[in-house]
């Protein structure tokens, strides 16, 4: 049993350091910021900043463990994705957020966004009720300009 056990434990250390290897997580890039959207305030930005940025912008902040993978697959995947749903730093090409402005004062409002596993290491990007109906509201603002 403890043989076994010993092997299932090289195993999975093997497996661990083997994935490694595997390149897909690890493209860290912050393309130039094209153009942000005409904020309707400073704390309107703020709270997007804290809220959204990492995976919402061109100016995401790489953790240390989005280099570790599986969870740099993750991330990676989650920033890509979020970038092409809606980009803070290429308000040009976001064409459908006018369309999509309800949607997101509705995931925000349900809490979905920022995503629960994501706030698991960034409690900064936490909002209180209040804080959230600011941001819906300053991001309609902003949305209107």
């Amino acid at each position: 049993m403890k043989k076994l056990l010993k092997i299932s434990l090289w195993v999975i250390i093997g497996g661990f350091v083997l994935i490694q290897l595997v390149p897909y997580g690890r493209n860290h890039t912050n393309p130039s910021v094209i153009q942000e959207p005409n904020w309707d305030s400073p704390e309107t930005r703020a709270l997007a900043q804290r809220a959204c940025f990492d995976c919402h912008s061109n100016e995401t902040v790489w953790p240390w463990y989005a280099n570790v993978a599986p969870v740099s697959w993750l991330t990676q995947h989650d920033v890509d994705d979020g970038r092409r749903h809606l980009n803070f730093s290429d308000w040009l090409n976001n064409g459908r957020i006018n369309r999509e402005k309800d949607e997101i004062a509705e995931v925000i409002q349900r809490g979905d966004m920022p995503p629960a596993v994501f706030l698991i290491m960034h409690s900064e990007a936490r909002l209180t009720d209040a804080e959230k109906q600011q941001l819906i509201q300053g991001l309609m603002a902003t949305t209107n300009n």
